[in-house]
């Protein structure tokens, strides 16, 4: 055991007999709720809510950790589409295991395991489902249920997320945190970090390829660290100013590129990427520059998701070089293990601020108004619930 992690980080005792449905989780849990789309404004409210009904697939976790997620402000003010209120948010859970259901997928949990949770709860799980057979729950279209605000049709309840004390998941989509990583880094790796690290991955990044992220915010922080480490030859930041360029060399990065400021970067820069991660979520991004940016055969992948429409683009921008522009969405509980294997390995340590719970509210405030530098990660000790 790394004597320099807190209690708090490592794996509890099992309290007694754990092979059923044994309980030590409540009938009603807790949380920050969002009623309407002021909430996104820093109007959520703390209060009861009941969890959707135990199945002996589940797991119950005592949440200790949350990220701040883009997604939750989205979501919280319905720029994707209509929010079922009321909702809680938050899918970047770190907590204990508390409960576990008789299944299998919940057995090879012990009670008090540390373990997260990312964007997705649950999935259809079934053989015949190309997806989830193969490993791809990420992009089941039978059964996907997100983390919050996702449906279980079979109990008719929308999902509700992790700005609260306890949440209830199947345990299909839990992973245990490796010893060596905080529950403070790993919370915003639960989906900030998978988010850029599976199509790193999927596009063999690493020694030989040169790589740029654009944007250095949460999901882009994590982009330019995962390259660095995974031994890409270069690794460019791409921002619109040029006022994060020494963090972007602090991370890892040996090039930067400020859109707004540099002049003809689209032409100094010309053909000098094999891959362009893209975690930015603005409609008016110039698309038709950073696709100049490419090598011949070069990738684009999209992962921001914009309250709108990307930018068109000329067909001879793909035709010219062969190049492909594709997405992708978080990843499966398997890249997750991987990822958090490899941030354990190679210390991989994200840009965090930690905040309490209890200031959720504002912490939703200042992560849009940019001020994160660069995750917010709620913190539920126990000392924190009388004061919500």
């Amino acid at each position: 055991m790394d004597p320099a992690l807190r209690e708090s980080e490592r794996t509890l005792p099992d309290p007694g007999n754990s092979t059923n449905t044994m309980s030590s989780s409540p009938d009603t849990f807790h949380g920050w709720v969002g009623h309407d789309s002021k909430s996104a404004q820093g109007n959520m409210r703390w209060e009861a809510f009941s969890p959707k009904p135990f199945a002996e697939t589940d797991i119950d976790i005592k949440i200790t950790h949350c990220g701040i997620c883009g997604t939750d402000i989205h979501t919280l003010r319905e720029g994707w589409g209509a929010t079922h209120y009321p909702t809680c948010v938050g899918h970047e859970i770190v907590g204990h295991v508390v409960r576990r259901g008789s299944s299998p997928a919940a057995q090879r949990f012990q009670i008090g395991d540390r373990v997260g949770v990312g964007a997705q709860a649950a999935s259809c799980l079934k053989d015949d489902c190309e997806e989830c057979s193969s490993g791809m729950e990420q992009h089941c279209g039978k059964g996907f249920v997100g983390t919050y605000n996702g449906l279980y049709r079979e109990h008719n309840y929308w999902s509700m997320g992790g700005y609260a004390d306890y949440t209830r998941v199947s345990a299909h989509f839990a992973v245990k945190i490796p010893e060596r990583v905080k529950s403070a880094d790993a919370a915003p790796m639960m989906c900030g970090g998978i988010t850029v690290y599976a199509p790193l991955k999927n596009n063999n990044a690493g020694p030989g390829k040169k790589v740029g992220i654009v944007g250095l915010g949460g999901l882009g922080h994590f982009g330019v660290l995962f390259a660095k480490a995974l031994g890409c030859d270069k690794v460019v930041a791409i921002s619109r100013r040029r006022n994060k360029a020494k963090d972007a060399e602090a991370l890892g990065a040996t090039d930067y590129i400020a859109t707004s400021e540099d002049q003809k970067w689209e032409k100094k820069h010309s053909r000098t990427l094999d891959l362009i991660i893209s975690t930015v979520s603005s409609p008016d991004m110039p698309l038709p520059g950073y696709l100049r940016l490419l090598r011949t055969n070069g990738t684009f992948i999209q992962v921001g998701a914009p309250e709108g429409d990307l930018p068109p683009i000329a067909a001879f921008a793909l035709i010219a070089k062969g190049c492909k522009i594709g997405g992708s969405q978080i990843g499966s509980p398997k890249d997750i293990e991987e990822m958090l294997q490899f941030a354990a390995t190679k210390g991989i340590k994200p840009w965090i601020q930690q905040r309490p719970m209890r200031e959720a509210n504002q912490g939703v405030v200042d992560f849009e108004e940019g001020k994160a530098r660069y995750r917010y990660v709620l913190v539920n000790e126990e000392k924190e619930q009388s004061q919500l």
